[in-house]
């Protein structure tokens, strides 16, 4: 499995870096002869990235474990796409990457998401990793009054008083568990400016600045069943379903499964697995 993994690093890194016309970079260009592939050669990767001719080389050829600096200039240098520094990453042996590539990663989704959600009974939707919304279906319109949607679901979960109304018992069933998710986001995207604003106006907010310095260990809310009033049909109880846009780090699918009652009337979903 070792082999393969470095195996594998090495093809990802030796064809990216054949496609990288060196003049590009003020860089000699490429001049056929023994050995020399097209591209940019290991020597020239390791000066634009300001490391050792062996340092590169250890990284192409997985015998070290190297830095996240030293990975995320080869991904940027590379042009690696959000799966391929996934990729680079796991190759490299450091497992998932600490965050990102580049600021708009998890602000986009292919435009075939808002004709899935579409297609969907139940109320459903799709936010970018900064908790915006992108996509939704007119089921989940109808869970907001006169369909009021809000357009970033992490704010309007915690600081708007009429989502505070929406979401029955808001401050034990609500508050605590999406709290955890606003502080695990910002510990992976500590840049993103719409998280930091709302973690400025939750710490400033009496009611959320507690909960949210309390901590807690909930990061996603696939499987939760909360209460709710829905605009049309009254109180009742979502079953959340939480998946990821593959191409959209820290976007998210969210399926609301609706059911209206003031209790918990029918029985929980049993777990699936594979035969």
């Amino acid at each position: 499995m070792h082999s393969t993994r470095k195996e594998a690093l090495k093809k990802l890194l030796e064809e990216r870096r054949s496609l990288i016309d060196p003049t590009a970079h003020n860089l000699a260009p490429y001049i056929p002869g023994p050995g020399r592939r097209p591209g940019l050669s290991q020597q020239q990767v390791a000066d634009l990235c300001h490391v050792s001719l062996g340092t590169y080389r250890n990284l192409e050829s997985g015998t070290t474990t190297p830095s996240v600096d030293l990975l995320r200039c080869v991904a940027t240098l590379l042009g690696l796409n959000e799966q391929e520094w996934v990729s680079l990453c796991r190759y490299a042996g450091i497992g998932d990457p600490p965050g990102p590539l580049t600021p708009r990663s998890g602000k986009e989704v292919p435009g075939v998401w808002q004709e899935a959600v579409d297609g969907m009974a139940h109320p459903a939707y799709v936010t970018d990793a900064s908790w915006d919304l992108i996509a939704y279906n007119k089921a989940f319109m109808k869970l907001f009054p006169e369909g009021r949607i809000p357009w970033n679901v992490m704010r309007w979960m915690l600081l708007d008083q009429d989502g505070r109304r929406m979401l029955t018992d808001w401050r034990t069933a609500w508050a605590p568990l999406v709290l955890p998710q606003l502080k695990a986001a910002l510990a992976h995207r500590g840049d993103d400016e719409t998280l930091q604003n709302i973690e400025r106006d939750v710490l400033a907010d009496p009611d959320c600045a507690p909960l949210y310095k309390a901590g807690g260990a909930h990061i996603h809310p696939d499987g939760d069943e909360r209460p709710i009033h829905h605009a049309v049909q009254g109180p009742g109880w979502v079953t959340m379903c939480a998946a990821q846009p593959m191409t959209a780090p820290g976007a998210r699918l969210i399926v609301l499964v609706f059911h209206a009652g003031e209790s918990r009337a029918h029985t929980r979903t049993p777990v699936l697995r594979s035969r």
